[in-house]
């Protein structure tokens, strides 16, 4: 492709960044005025969700074009922490893209998810950069936090812009990334509310481990009280902000068995704080006396249920992101951008210590089809 044609192909990038921005949302719904982000359902044209889930899903169909050099791809995001959420789906994202014949070079710019000057630090490079790379894929550390960064990732001419592991696009952003890819956390919490109200019934006295205050903990923990405390009438004792961090766990749930006792549930709002809270529970001989979650059903987790020490936890096909993102680029270089939906979607269900082994084998396998079974080395 001539200088000429790649510069006319940023400005229309640009272009549809920015009218795609000025053009939401596809439809309007009562709490609108209640939130500044749009939700999937309200965003995304019908049909485009589940077709492209369908095609993740599926057999690999091979890219239908020829390249003349690897496209080359950067990756921002905080895959330095304990989540193996991250290394999952960058192995799910290249053995997809090997799948469908395409030539690729990656640069990954690493962080910890506590790490927010670092990722604006990483995101200055790569616009500055930005000849460098054909697609930039971005993990916030936390979606508000990192709004500019998106803004100006997306606004940047010569790549297109993918945002991972958030769904509730900012209405406030000038420019929208060409596509967001996530398991729902509100549906999540919504699966572990229905979960929990069946097992262990109404009125119930718990803890949690939260993040970090944003989108993200408000929905996987904040949806989850609301309705719990709703249907269930269950009351939270105690709210504990782990920063998503193990050693945040590790505290939150030491303080808990010590200051609260009654509370016979810890409710954990990812796997590294998860994994925190079941040590500092081994550690006290309680692991059978506190009924504990995680979130995401990361390979630590699945572990952790098969050992008896964690309980339940909702959990993600986890490949499912990197290989949508692999089919997103793809329908971008067979120019089919217009086939894809605005928010990508994973599937989640509920893994917990009264199914079988060959059941949780089973989801495994299925979750982890690219990137494989077991906890990744790290």
């Amino acid at each position: 492709m001539s200088k000429q044609l790649l510069t006319m192909a940023a400005v229309a990038a640009l272009m549809s960044s920015t009218a795609l921005a000025a053009n939401l949302p596809l439809k309007a719904l009562p709490d609108d005025a209640d939130r500044d982000y749009w939700v999937p359902e309200q965003v995304n044209a019908e049909g485009k969700l589940e077709a492209l889930q369908a095609v993740v899903g599926g057999e690999a169909v091979p890219y239908s074009g020829s390249q003349d050099k690897p496209i080359r791809i950067a990756l921002i995001y905080p895959s330095a922490d304990v989540s193996d959420f991250w290394a999952r789906n960058y192995l799910a994202l290249t053995k997809r893209l090997d799948q469908l014949g395409i030539q690729y070079e990656t640069t990954e710019f690493a962080s910890r998810q506590i790490e927010h000057s670092l990722q604006a630090t990483y995101t200055e490079q790569v616009v500055q950069d930005a000849d460098l790379y054909d697609y930039v894929i971005f993990g916030p550390s936390e979606l508000a936090t990192q709004a500019d960064n998106i803004d100006k990732l997306a606004e940047t001419e010569g790549f297109d812009t993918y945002v991972w592991a958030f769904h509730t696009p900012l209405k406030y952003l000038k420019n929208q990334p060409d596509v967001w890819l996530d398991f729902s956390s509100a549906y999540g919490a919504l699966k572990m509310c229905d979960y929990m109200l069946s097992r262990l019934g109404n009125d119930v006295t718990y803890a949690l481990n939260r993040g970090i205050p944003g989108i993200t903990d408000n929905q996987r923990s904040g949806d989850f009280m609301n309705c719990v405390a709703e249907r269930g009438n269950w009351n939270a004792v105690y709210e504990h902000y782990g920063e998503y961090q193990r050693e945040g766990g590790f505290d939150g749930t030491n303080l808990i068995m010590q200051a609260y006792p009654e509370a016979k549930v810890i409710h954990n709002a990812n796997t590294a704080m998860a994994m925190g809270s079941v040590e500092a529970q081994v550690a006290a001989g309680k692991e059978k006396e506190i009924f504990s979650t995680g979130w995401g059903g990361t390979g630590l987790e699945l572990e952790a249920i098969r050992r008896g020490e964690l309980d339940a936890t909702p959990m993600r096909m986890g490949d499912d992101v990197g290989a949508a993102t692999a089919e997103a680029i793809r329908a971008d270089m067979e120019g089919r951008n217009d086939e894809l939906p605005f928010v990508f979607l994973g599937r989640i269900t509920v893994a917990h210590d009264q199914m079988s082994i060959e059941e949780i084998d089973a989801l495994e396998q299925e979750a982890f089809r690219f990137s494989g079974v077991g906890a990744l080395k790290r």
